[in-house]
């Protein structure tokens, strides 16, 4: 491909970003009315002042009881331990989380769905919606993360036999003082929360395998456990509550009579954008949908 033909072909994949950028924007401005008119309290134990609540019972119990015997604790266990939680306490990293959500996004929006079958556009939408969320909530609550973490300068466990577990040098900005909240925890909660949200039926598989990647970072000696459930609890409460601004405008989620916050996507729905996706890529398919037939002048009844 020449170089003129390379650049216009560029130029029309970033026009085709640039025109579906602007639809997603004039949709997301044309719920905001919605919202507005959207009336419905939040229960308890979702509401700010609970939450709080939660933070101080369990971070303070975690620091008074926990953070003390644990360091010495995990430095006796056997290496093969270490090592095995060494092996996927990586997984709370938010790198490959943003790289693969932001991605998705991008390639979308480079994308004639306009043209597509009815269950490919649906399936486009949802994974544009549902990437945009999970990179959101992560890159956001990551970010809150440092703020908080570099601000309140809490010693790491290296220095446990040092200052102690409850160190704390406010605005100290080095690297040894990054211990509250933890990081990856708020990742992991984040991330965790979001395919909670997206796929409820695999609510408490997801959980559980979070539970441990965020507590890897105690056995890895990075973390206390009170730094990894303060950070668990920003990215899940950051999380729910963008979920629930999403779902007061239908965008990706709805909530239900009882409150709850659920995907607008059904199960039968993605199962059958799945096998859309499917036979399109086995080639049994065309993505883009059937154009109508068109007569030319000459071939109508006179």
């Amino acid at each position: 491909m020449s170089e003129t033909g390379l650049q216009a072909k560029l130029k029309r994949i970033v026009g085709r970003m640039d025109g579906n950028f602007r639809q997603v924007r004039q949709l997301i401005a044309g719920r905001a009315e919605r919202a507005e008119r959207f009336r419905d309290p939040l229960r308890p134990g979702q509401r700010p002042q609970d939450i709080f609540a939660v933070l101080l019972f369990t971070v303070g119990l975690a620091v008074v009881v926990l953070d003390i015997p644990t360091y010495p604790w995990i430095r006796s266990l056997p290496p093969a331990y270490l090592n095995t939680f060494a092996t996927f306490t990586d997984l709370g990293k938010a790198h490959w989380i943003l790289w693969t959500s932001g991605v998705i996004c991008l390639a979308l929006l480079a994308q004639e769905t306009g043209k597509w079958r009815f269950r490919l556009r649906m399936a486009a939408g949802a994974a544009f919606t549902y990437g945009g969320f999970i990179f959101f909530t992560v890159a956001a609550s990551g970010v809150l993360s440092v703020i908080l973490k570099w601000s309140l300068g809490r010693a790491r466990p290296k220095l446990y036999d040092q200052v102690g577990p409850v160190e704390f040098d406010f605005f100290a900005f080095h690297g040894s003082y990054t211990s509250f909240p933890s990081g990856h925890s708020t990742t992991v909660g984040a991330f965790a929360a979001a395919l909670a949200l997206i796929f409820p039926s695999w609510r408490w598989l997801i959980l559980v395998a979070a539970f441990w990647v965020a507590f890897s970072r105690c056995f890895v000696g990075a973390h206390y456990p009170s730094d990894v459930i303060a950070g668990t609890l920003l990215g899940v409460t950051f999380t729910f509550f963008t979920a629930r601004a999403l779902a007061r405008r239908r965008l990706g989620f709805h909530i239900t009579p009882e409150g709850r916050i659920e995907p607008i996507m059904s199960a039968r729905s993605a199962k059958a954008c799945v096998r859309e996706i499917w036979r399109t890529w086995l080639g049994r398919q065309t993505a883009r949908r059937a154009e109508p037939m068109r007569e030319s002048h000459d071939q109508q009844p006179q």
